[in-house]
């Protein structure tokens, strides 16, 4: 990525829900640390992936960036189009309104991000009205573009989202993320609520629209297969932190964590004559609110040993833009996966 302008920077950000007890005083007995100090880049036009088990973090993660809840502590710093670098957490009025312009989200589910009672036609208009201005020609004119961008009918842009297929529904969804000409998109599992069938589109649409706006993509997925077909990079997310972060391919072809190697060997391979052995992991994504000592990951790996125990490893650079957080992270051989595109 050298030479690449930085769009966004993420420093040490935390997201902590307290955990509070029963009667009336309903005091904080504890915190799930959902998100425990996260620091990453992400580079103009770019996609990163974010992906982990369910639990670990990502869509939290994702909700925090674009502040659709509020962080409890760190930055992100947002590098924008006047090359000013502004944190986008500390921002509000007139300064929040004009930057959220151009960080914008795509949900999970397309059926109960959208809104029921709004016309499909409303949907794509809304995020225009509210931060105009515009006249209603300019409003019914960029509307209908967006719909023809993404695929849908313009004759049906009065109907309400029942009516629509689920593929159909997140295109809806990504019209109006596309709206106000973001430069950022939040992508929190865009293709895991649709069909099969459905999702090669959905993601053929996404990359697409990347190169036609100059988009720059957060991808949040469970899905390795996915990542691998739309990420420039990838982040692996557990139990609230980054323990590695790569170019995709230096990801897949040989990881530096001992849970991207077990992540890893999960993926489905294309040949149905290649045979890898899966990696099972022992027990159960420790509990947020109460996670190991030293290393959040020892308890299940099979390389562990006592200072996995005691200390917990920084995310460090292994090889030239490749980081891990592991001790052992440039001793130990591990397994990656051939191409899978």
């Amino acid at each position: 990525m050298n030479g690449r302008r930085i769009l966004l920077e993420v420093n040490d950000l935390k997201k902590h829900f307290p955990v509070r007890g029963g009667g009336l005083g309903r005091r904080a007995m504890g915190r799930v640390k959902a998100v425990d100090g996260v620091s990453f880049r992400i580079f103009e036009g770019e996609t990163l992936g974010l992906v982990g088990e369910s639990g670990c973090g990502k869509t939290t993660l994702g909700r925090c960036v674009v502040r659709g809840i509020s962080a409890t502590s760190g930055a992100v710093l947002y590098h924008g189009s006047d090359g000013q670098a502004v944190d986008f957490l500390k921002l509000d009025g007139r300064d929040l309104r004009r930057r959220r312009q151009e960080i914008q989200m795509i949900f999970q589910d397309p059926h109960s991000s959208l809104d029921p009672r709004m016309s499909v036609y409303d949907i794509i208009a809304e995020p225009l009205r509210v931060n105009g201005p515009g006249t209603g020609r300019g409003i019914d004119e960029r509307v209908k573009y967006l719909a023809g961008v993404v695929s849908l009918n313009i004759s049906h842009l009065m109907r309400y989202p029942h009516a629509f297929s689920g593929g159909q529904r997140q295109r809806i969804g990504i019209a109006r993320a596309l709206a106000t000409n973001p430069r950022l998109v939040v992508a929190d599992e865009p293709v895991s609520a649709l069909d099969v069938s459905v999702r090669a589109q959905v993601l053929n649409l996404l990359e697409d629209l990347q190169e036609e706006f100059s988009l720059t993509y957060l991808f949040v997925s469970h899905d390795l297969s996915v990542v691998k077909h739309i990420a420039d990079r990838v982040a692996v997310m557990y139990v609230g932190r980054i323990v590695e972060i790569s170019e995709t391919d230096r990801i897949f072809d040989g990881p530096k964590h001992p849970y991207t190697e077990a992540l890893l060997s999960a993926v489905p391979r294309p040949d149905p004559r290649s045979r890898m052995k899966r990696i099972v992991l022992e027990g159960d994504v420790p509990n947020p609110a109460d996670p190991p000592s030293g290393c959040h990951f020892h308890p299940r790996c099979r390389y562990a040993r006592d200072i996995c125990r005691e200390r917990a490893p920084a995310l460090r650079e292994v090889e030239p833009g490749h980081l891990a957080a592991c001790h052992f992270a440039g001793d130990l051989e591990l397994r990656g996966v051939s191409a899978i595109r």
